[in-house]
C-alpha cells in the first residue's frame, strides 16, 4: 500500500508543474480545482482512458504495460532519472534482481584505489556506492570535505554529512542547492531499491533531524549527483568554487566516482593547489638507490 501512495504521489506532482498549454491540449471548462493538468488531460495526451490512468495513479493497476509506462512517462514530460522512477514504482517486481545485485558487500579494487592517489596531487575524488556511503577517498578530498576514515563505519556517508553534518552547513556556501539535490537522488534511489534497511534508516534519520527534509521529500524530485557546481567557504584555504562530475565504474556494478576539478588558472585553481600541498604527506628524505636483487636471474 506504501508504494502504491508513492506512486500516485509523485504522478500527481509530476502532473500539477504542468498546464493544459505545456502538454498541449486545450484547457477543459469550469473552475480548476487543482494546480496543473487534471487527470483526463493526462490521460488523453497518453493515449489512456480516463479510468484506466485514474486507477493507476490510484495504485489499482498492478498490471501496468511498459507501453502505457512510456506514453505516461511523454505526457508530464518527465525526464530520464523521472522516467526510470515511475518505471521502479509502477513495477516493482522488474527490479528485484538489481536490488539482491547490489546489496553485496562491496570493495573497491586496488586499480581504482591507485586512480585516487594518481588525482590525489590535482583533484579531490572519491568512490561512492548508491546510497552515497563512501567506500574509498583520496587524502585530497578527505581534506575538502571531511576525513571519512575518522568515521565510525556505517556513518562514512556522503549524503549523511551534507544533511546531518553541521559543519557542512558552514563548508558549502550553496548548501541548500546541494542538500536539494542529494534528498532528490536518495529519492531516486528509495525508488530502485525499497527493501535498503540502511538507506531507510538514513532517510528516517533525516525527516527527524533536518528541518527542511520534509518539505524537499515531499516534492518527488529525483534526480542523480551527476555533475555539477559546488562553492565551498574552507577553513584552510576560503573560498573555492570546484565542478564534480560523478563517472560509472561499469565493472563494479553501483559504484561510482565523484571528481572535483577548478577552472585552469582561477583562483579557485591557485586555492586547490594550496590545499593540495597543504594536505600533503610531510616530505621524506630521498630514499636510498635500490640495490640489486641478488635473487634475481
Amino acid at each position: 500500500m506504501e508504494r502504491n501512495a508513492e506512486l500516485g504521489d509523485f504522478l500527481r506532482t509530476r502532473r500539477a508543474r504542468l498546464s493544459p498549454a505545456d502538454a498541449g491540449v486545450a484547457p477543459g471548462g469550469g473552475v480548476r480545482r487543482v494546480p496543473g493538468l487534471r487527470r483526463e488531460e493526462v490521460a488523453y495526451v497518453a493515449g489512456v482512458s480516463t479510468d484506466y490512468y485514474t486507477r493507476l495513479e490510484q495504485g489499482r493497476h498492478p498490471h501496468v504495460s511498459e507501453a502505457v509506462l512510456d506514453a505516461v512517462a511523454r505526457a508530464l514530460r518527465l525526464d530520464d532519472d523521472e522516467r526510470g522512477h515511475l518505471f521502479d514504482l509502477a513495477r516493482p517486481g522488474a527490479t528485484r534482481p538489481r536490488r539482491h545485485r547490489v546489496e553485496r558487500v562491496q570493495r573497491v579494487r586496488p586499480e581504482v584505489h591507485q586512480m585516487l592517489d594518481f588525482l590525489n596531487g590535482v583533484s579531490p575524488a572519491f568512490v561512492a556506492n548508491h546510497r552515497q556511503d563512501v567506500l574509498a577517498a583520496n587524502q585530497l578530498a578527505r581534506a575538502l570535505i571531511t576525513d571519512w576514515d575518522t568515521l565510525p563505519y556505517r556513518e562514512r556517508n556522503f549524503a549523511r554529512y551534507v544533511l546531518l553534518d553541521p559543519g557542512a552547513r558552514e563548508l558549502y556556501l550553496n548548501w541548500r542547492e546541494v542538500a536539494e539535490t542529494v534528498v532528490a537522488d536518495l529519492r531516486l534511489e528509495a525508488g530502485r531499491h525499497p527493501d535498503d534497511a540502511r538507506l531507510n534508516e538514513l532517510i528516517g534519520e533525516a525527516v527527524v533531524k533536518v528541518p527542511e527534509f520534509g518539505s524537499w521529500w515531499d516534492s518527488h524530485r529525483v534526480a542523480q549527483c551527476v555533475h555539477g557546481r559546488q562553492r565551498f567557504q574552507h577553513p584552510v584555504v576560503g573560498e573555492i568554487t570546484l565542478h564534480h562530475e560523478t563517472l560509472v565504474l561499469p565493472a563494479d556494478p553501483g559504484q561510482t566516482v565523484c571528481v572535483y576539478t577548478a577552472e585552469p588558472g582561477s583562483a579557485s585553481a591557485q586555492a586547490l593547489a594550496l590545499l593540495a600541498s597543504w594536505s600533503a604527506p610531510e616530505s621524506t628524505a630521498a630514499p636510498e638507490p635500490a640495490e640489486a636483487d641478488p635473487g634475481a636471474a
